[in-house]
């Protein structure tokens, strides 16, 4: 039976790489599929992936129809065995009933990658309905790290270095960008409660008035 199947995890943890990986699986035996994203690192209209493999993509931007567009693709005479959509965070709720509706009515699988919360831990719009519909929701196993070590859970947005929880939910950046510019960082549940980034860490580690700074106690020893 056709399933809508969502996957989902933290940024870094390899999600749209997956998603490139069940394409060629799929293509490779012979299977032909539709690929979706939105606001791709990449550009319009692409899919990639930070180990850099990328390929070209519908994007499906604000009003995109995905059920339209299929009935129109199969009725012009083209082949779908599945559909793949990844950055699915960012569509509106509505669009994922389209999804759904391609998985029962097309008969389809339809396969949505996305994370889970935003930057202030609360579920984007479009992931929850997706949590709300799909016939699986799988976590990915890949485990993204935060910089203490730990497993990271929850999407830190930095601006300047610093870490916020302000500010409108869709802002397209990316991990590891410079500390001038809006980025994000993946940290664990406790340290992104406390707004400690590395970047925060580091700067605890070299202040002095963490270290030992009292002349006496320091020529006693």
């Amino acid at each position: 039976m056709p399933e809508l199947v969502f996957f989902s995890g933290t940024m870094d943890c390899g999600k749209s790489t997956l998603a490139l990986q069940i394409e060629h699986n799929r293509s490779a035996r012979g299977l032909e599929g539709l690929i979706f994203t939105r606001n791709d690192r990449a550009g319009e209209g692409k899919l990639s992936s930070r180990l850099g493999l990328v390929t070209d993509s519908v994007e499906a931007g604000e009003g995109f129809d995905f059920y339209a567009h299929l009935v129109a693709h199969l009725s012009a005479g083209g082949r779908a065995d599945y559909a793949i959509c990844d950055e699915a965070q960012f569509l509106a709720p509505e669009q994922i009933d389209q999804l759904a509706r391609i998985v029962d009515d097309l008969e389809l699988d339809v396969f949505a990658f996305g994370i889970t919360t935003d930057f202030r831990t609360k579920l984007f719009p479009g992931s929850q309905r997706l949590i709300e519909l799909a016939d699986r929701v799988e976590v990915l196993q890949v485990e993204a790290l935060c910089w203490c070590g730990a497993r990271a859970t929850h999407n830190a947005r930095t601006v300047g270095g610093e870490m916020v929880v302000e500010g409108a939910q869709v802002v397209v950046g990316d991990v590891n960008q410079p500390e001038t510019v809006v980025g994000y960082e993946v940290l664990c549940r406790r340290h992104h409660r406390r707004r400690l980034t590395a970047a925060a860490a580091r700067a605890a580690a070299l202040s002095p008035d963490v270290l030992p700074v009292d002349p006496e106690t320091e020529n006693a020893r």
